[in-house]
């Protein structure tokens, strides 16, 4: 039996000092952004493209619309802004600097906010992981921020001929029986003097790729910097460096480089719920 005053399971509820801490968290990071020269966006709650951002489908809300298209709720922002921006809108501003703060919904009842930004036509990602740690500095924390290289896990799946799953799934115990030495030294890199000290050692054809990684984490102004040269996230449209931040096994944010529509971007979208656990936790 549902009672009229339930609300469904994953979906939110803010009231009283929480709801305040919301808008108060919300507001602190849009002026950033605004100062950085960002504008807002709210996109349609619906969408015919989801199925071309999440990795795994049976996460998507779908319905048919009147024409029995398949619709789905928005379940990631990223790909619907730049195609919004750059095919409907492109006639009416040129404008590439966008942030949004807006829910996603994933099935069956999820409901998650986020406050976003993307970068369209831009690929210095150093630019975004500094614009992600004023966020962090301008909230008073200091989590965990992780950079890899989506590229570097591809490439390190073909030099060993193993499946990527291994990496995908962080299968390291099956990866240590390789035995393989430039693998094993490359599995604890977790910072920039470890990463410097392997890229002598690995095949050629990671070396352009991990000292594309090395370079742009030392343009980062950030002191709890992680390198996981081998972490591969579940994001379908990351093609390059990108990052998490992570406090107490809570995901606060995902960033990254990923091209859209034929355009090279950049953006991350803070995890609101989350952040408020920790902030006001």
């Amino acid at each position: 039996m549902i009672f009229e005053h339930e609300i469904p399971k994953g979906s939110r509820l803010y009231f009283g000092k929480l709801a305040k801490a919301k808008r108060r968290l919300e507001n602190s990071v849009c002026e950033i952004l605004e100062k950085n020269g960002f504008e807002e966006i709210l996109t349609p709650n619906f969408s015919y493209s989801q199925h071309q951002a999440i990795e795994n489908e049976r996460k998507l809300i779908k319905f048919s619309d009147e024409d029995n298209e398949q619709v789905s709720l928005r379940a990631d922002s990223t790909l619907d802004v730049v195609r919004i921006i750059t095919k409907r809108l492109g006639r009416t501003t040129n404008h590439r600097k966008w942030f949004y703060v807006q829910p996603v919904f994933s099935y069956p009842s999820k409901e998650d906010y986020q406050i976003g930004c993307e970068w369209i036509e831009h690929g210095d990602i150093s630019d975004i992981l500094n614009l992600t740690a004023e966020i962090l500095k301008a909230l008073k924390i200091e989590p965990i921020l992780q950079i890899s290289n989506i590229n570097i896990p591809k490439l390190a799946s073909t030099e060993l001929n193993i499946s990527i799953d291994l990496l995908k799934n962080g299968e390291i115990s099956e990866l240590i029986k390789l035995d393989c030495d430039w693998l094993d030294k490359l599995l604890r890199v977790s910072n920039i003097k470890s990463l410097e000290d392997v890229i002598s050692i690995v095949p050629n054809n990671l070396k352009n790729e991990l000292e594309k990684l090395l370079k742009k984490a030392k343009e980062v102004n950030y002191s709890n910097i992680v390198i996981a040269p081998l972490y591969y996230g579940s994001l379908k449209y990351y093609n390059d460096i990108y990052y998490r931040v992570i406090q107490d096994n809570l995901v606060i944010c995902n960033g990254g480089m990923y091209e859209a529509e034929g355009i090279s971007s950049l953006g991350f979208a803070l995890y609101t719920d989350n952040l408020l656990k920790i902030t006001e936790g």
